[in-house]
């Protein structure tokens, strides 16, 4: 019960999420915010995937890095809410397939996702917060920890969930998932990266 309830919650946000970032992708740019974002992304682990994934943004960061750092954010919780759906699915049959260490790895996984997936949705109600209530210098440290707190944490919580796999054999559903969580991974490092370079302007 508990997982169908968290799947239906999971379906609910990637829907408004998804409509969120399809409302402000698109327009036209003059080539100085993606250059900006190009330059942004260079201080991260993963440049190319950082760039790739909000160059579309453009029109939407105008060169704001706090922007920046929301929206991607947000691309990185539609990211992760994917393969913790994938991998709560798996649950549903992990229990009949003989492979007790497997079984276990996978629901351990699930539940690393599932605390991922709070906390990103935290860090990005957070930023909102921040843009909208026009923050002091105190307080947006204060506010800017807290994100950066809650995104460091996902991305501990993705790398315990492949942690997890070490000691199942080698098989389909190993690879799959943790190719999946390693690949978000790069999403939240990227973000978490754009997050700490916001914070250490020092106000928003």
């Amino acid at each position: 019960m508990r997982t169908q309830n968290l799947l239906l919650i999971f379906a609910l946000f990637f829907v408004t999420s998804t409509s969120t970032l399809h409302a402000i992708a698109g327009g036209d740019d003059d080539g100085g915010s993606a250059d900006f974002i190009r330059r942004s992304c260079s201080t991260t682990l993963y440049p190319d995937v950082c760039f790739t994934s909000l160059s579309r943004y453009a029109n939407a960061v105008q060169q704001n890095p706090g922007q920046l750092a929301r929206i991607a954010i947000s691309v990185t919780l539609s990211k992760v809410h994917r393969v913790a759906s994938y991998v709560s699915n798996l649950t549903r049959v992990a229990d009949y397939s003989g492979d007790s260490r497997a079984a276990s790895a996978i629901h351990d996984c699930f539940t690393n996702l599932d605390d991922a997936v709070d906390e990103i949705r935290g860090s990005l109600k957070q930023m909102r917060q921040i843009g909208a209530s026009g923050a002091g210098a105190e307080s947006f440290m204060f506010q800017m920890s807290n994100v950066q707190t809650w995104m460091s944490s996902a991305l501990t919580d993705q790398e315990t969930c492949t942690d997890g796999f070490e000691d199942v054999e080698d098989g389909t559903v190993k690879t799959q998932v943790c190719d999946r969580v390693s690949n978000v991974k790069k999403f939240t490092s990227n973000a978490l990266a754009l997050v700490n370079s916001y914070a250490n302007k020092g106000a928003p």
